[in-house]
């Protein structure tokens, strides 16, 4: 019998993964997309919000609310652009870090139930290829 295509393996998984954080993200009271920002801000500390939305996969007027929260709450600094004053630069501030790294911290511990099914050799591996792969697509 062949092997389930890629799509369908990783769909079922993905389910899986973000159904099991949900309620470690209401327990930080992130959203799935503003983790999703929180993550992002960290690789590029500044960035445009055309940019950040493209990076994520978001539409960036899908954004702009998530954007205004995460700002409210001072968990991201957004500001003018000096070089183009319409567009906004945006960067995770200390209480937004912390944040962050709180809700990571939970969520990779809960997904060791999952990677615990494998060896220690195999969960880096299947660690290593799936950064690999992800990696090619962006």
């Amino acid at each position: 019998m062949p092997r389930p295509d890629l799509a369908a393996m990783l769909l079922q998984l993905g389910r899986a993964t973000a159904i099991a954080e949900e309620p470690i993200l209401r327990d930080h009271d992130l959203t799935m997309w503003a983790y999703v920002v929180l993550l992002h801000l960290d690789d590029q500390p500044v960035r445009t919000q055309a940019a950040l939305a493209e990076a994520i996969g978001a539409d960036k007027t899908r954004i702009i609310d998530v954007l205004d929260n995460l700002q409210h709450r001072g968990l991201i600094a957004r500001e003018p652009d000096p070089a183009d004053r319409r567009a906004r630069l945006l960067s995770i501030t200390p209480t937004g870090q912390k944040l962050r790294n709180s809700a990571q911290t939970a969520i990779q511990a809960n997904e060791q139930s999952l990677l615990g099914t494998l060896t220690a050799a195999d969960q880096r591996k299947f660690l290593a290829t799936l950064q690999r792969l992800a990696d090619e697509i962006s």
